[in-house]
């Protein structure tokens, strides 16, 4: 008896949460644009580049293609003059002779995080104030700098960054990935806005200033982590700057992935969220709406209780539901719903990933094995 009512209290809690991060979620002004456009000082881009796929060109040429007035400079880096997407960044570049726009090889390493390498090279040549770092696979909208830049008019604001969408889920493993992007992830960071001030970055598009980098003593400070985003949005937060959220929406374009690669995405994931936020992390479990439910369920059966449906009938319906709704506010699309029935697989299946995030520190990342230490700094001594 004792043991049904805690997993039931559990099961009821698990979707009072999911209900709580489902509203955090809908008062947020996804896909708003701004209608003053005064503000627009001159970009720096700095693009760190590795390897190219099929929609890698139609990702950077995005940024080319900005309605954007003021001087944009963008900064592709690449660590190998041999690496495949240098002809296609140099051909972008004749392609659109205006944008002040250059490939530079970055050969030096300063540390495990190959990425923010590239980014210290990069960052000797900017001109600009504003700068924005962007991943390599994402696609913007045309109106997208005039709209992430707005918030920097307002001086206390030290980062803005943006939500993203998994644009092109191709596998059934994808899918399994998109419910945790598109509906879970960027829902998530709203309901935890609702209870302290944002002091993380996402890292899919960052906008900061010039000055606001070298407070924290620029890249440099960022080499050792894996969770370069996360540090930085941290390291200008504990300035005293704001941390804001655009409405804009960005699309991350993936090469298709098997289940292997998503399940090494999600742990990779998963290990570097414990070691930056343990405790929230460890709390996280209790919002498995699937997983409690289907506790509560296996132990009025086993009880032979003729309740047994009732976490099936009521309590699992409302996590689906509010999952394909939040993917298809972020997505504005509603292709989705076909998949409705792995939503649920999803929570068993990051149930098992939140469990072996504790199990060890070893992730696979761009095609090494580190080791997180505590804080979030990578080791390659395993």
């Amino acid at each position: 008896m004792l043991a049904n009512w805690i997993l039931g209290s559990l099961a009821i809690l698990s979707c009072g949460l999911a209900l709580w991060q489902w509203l955090a979620a809908l008062r947020f002004p996804l896909h708003r644009r701004v209608t003053d456009k005064k503000f627009q000082p001159a970009i720096t881009l700095l693009k760190p580049l590795k390897g190219a796929d099929s929609e890698t060109k139609r990702c950077l040429q995005s940024w080319f293609s900005q309605d954007y007035e003021a001087p944009l400079q963008i900064l592709f880096g690449v660590a190998d003059d041999d690496d495949s997407v240098c002809e296609l960044v140099r051909q972008l570049c004749s392609e659109n002779p205006k944008i002040d726009a250059k490939l530079i090889i970055c050969p030096e390493s300063f540390g495990p995080n190959a990425k923010v390498s590239t980014l210290i090279q990069l960052e000797r040549e900017v001109k600009h104030e504003i700068v924005v770092i962007s991943d390599a696979d994402v696609f913007v909208p045309k109106d997208f700098l005039e709209n992430a830049v707005h918030p920097l008019a307002d001086g206390e604001i030290g980062l803005v960054n943006c939500f993203y969408r998994l644009a092109n889920p191709t596998t059934l493993a994808m899918h399994w990935e998109a419910v945790a992007i598109n509906a879970d992830f960027w829902s998530q960071v709203l309901q935890s806005q609702t209870l302290k001030r944002l002091d993380f970055a996402l890292g899919a598009v960052m906008v900061t200033r010039r000055d606001c980098l070298k407070q924290i003593g620029g890249f440099e400070s960022l080499v050792d982590f894996l969770a370069d985003d996360y540090q930085l949005g941290n390291k200008i937060a504990h300035t005293g700057k704001q941390i804001v959220i655009s409405s804009i929406v960005v699309e991350c374009w993936e090469a298709p992935m098997t289940w292997a690669r998503v399940w090494a995405h999600q742990l990779r994931w998963a290990r570097t969220i414990r070691v930056c936020q343990p405790a929230p992390f460890f709390f996280s479990i209790l919002s498995n709406a699937t997983l409690w439910p289907a506790f509560w369920t296996v132990a009025l059966l086993a009880n032979h209780n003729s309740y047994w449906f009732v976490p099936i009938s009521i309590l699992l319906p409302v996590r689906i539901q509010a999952a394909l709704k939040m993917q298809e506010a972020l997505t504005r699309d509603s292709g989705h719903y076909l998949y409705f029935w792995l939503v649920p697989i999803k929570d068993l299946l990051n149930a098992a990933i939140w469990a072996l995030a504790f199990v060890g520190n070893k992730i696979d990342w761009r095609g090494e094995t580190f080791r997180v230490l505590p804080g979030g700094k990578l080791s390659k001594n395993l």
